[in-house]
């Protein structure tokens, strides 16, 4: 809740910076020292992965005994405020959401602006419906990553268990990527991230597909056709719920990509869709926190 109503306030982000900051540092620092030409790439890579999760889940550790030891029956507030950055609800909305009002006020250059600040793909010759797709896709897959996994793990193993993963996520966020310089060397953090999303992704799905009234057919058939082995799942629930289509044709660096349509039947998205796509999304939610109080009571 503290993360849908704040986010990581920017005052305070300035004070104190971000955890996900040191991370990133950790990652630089190990990617200069070894991630060079020869046969020893993926070792460094595998080197950086287990020094990044050590140092997130010992710090976080210490930090959770900490909370226990000092705030006693109090501690569930401590361990709140310590979760709290890990997740991106509102961000994730705050980002999304100037795509949507550009698209809206039929502003085709700002809505490309904004839509190049969450994507990877071309933007510059985006037409309104990849804009919207691009949009759309995105909020699919952030989903997974910065709201349901991060509070998975959670429950998982606690603290150790959130910044873990937001280490793990990070690291495959800036170097587990096929091209070079980095297909070796963030070859673990990718396969590892993949890992660590297994089942956040399909619990992703499901709560889309909930909260939106169906898109289980779209789902079953076509969460398959994205690259990813977690991704598509998301972006298919979201295809299947809103009735439209995703992914396609794109291009990356001036170079085209005929990637496979997902819910390709669909509709073509427009600045309608990508609007119901955040009420879609801000609906999954609140049934997430339905279900976490839920689990939450029946464990205490």
């Amino acid at each position: 809740m503290l993360d849908a109503a704040l986010g990581w306030p920017q005052r305070l982000h300035a004070r104190i910076g971000h955890p996900v900051g040191a991370f990133a540092r950790i990652i630089w620092a190990c990617e200069r020292r070894w991630n060079r030409p020869g046969r020893w790439r993926r070792l460094g890579g595998v080197a950086t992965l287990l020094l990044l999760l050590f140092t997130a889940i010992v710090g976080a550790w210490l930090v959770e005994t900490a909370i226990y030891h000092l705030l006693g029956r109090w501690a569930w507030a401590g361990l709140a405020l310590a979760a709290w950055p890990a997740l991106a609800q509102r961000s994730l909305f705050d980002h999304v959401f100037p795509v949507i009002r550009a698209l809206e006020a039929g502003n085709l250059p700002a809505a490309r602006r904004a839509v190049s600040l969450i994507v990877g793909r071309d933007t510059a010759a985006l037409d309104e419906a990849g804009i919207a797709r691009a949009a759309i896709e995105s909020l699919a897959e952030s989903f997974c990553d910065g709201v349901v996994a991060p509070l998975f793990w959670l429950f998982v193993g606690g603290l150790p268990g959130i910044w873990a993963y937001k280490a793990a996520n990070t690291a495959d966020s800036l170097i587990g990527h096929r091209e070079e310089p980095f297909a070796a060397f963030g070859w673990a953090a990718a396969r590892f991230d993949d890992l660590l999303n297994l089942v956040p992704a399909r619990l992703s799905a499901a709560l889309l597909c909930i909260a939106g009234g169906g898109g289980w057919r779209i789902l079953g058939r076509d969460h398959a056709r994205h690259a990813s082995p977690n991704a598509g799942w998301p972006e298919a629930a979201m295809a299947g719920a809103l009735r439209i289509r995703l992914a396609g044709p794109i291009h990356y660096d001036g170079v085209s990509h005929d990637k496979p349509w997902i819910g390709g039947e669909g509709r073509e998205a427009t600045s309608a869709t990508a609007r119901a796509a955040l009420d879609l999304y801000i609906r999954a939610c609140a049934l997430l926190w339905l279900v976490t109080a839920l689990i939450e009571g029946a464990r205490l």
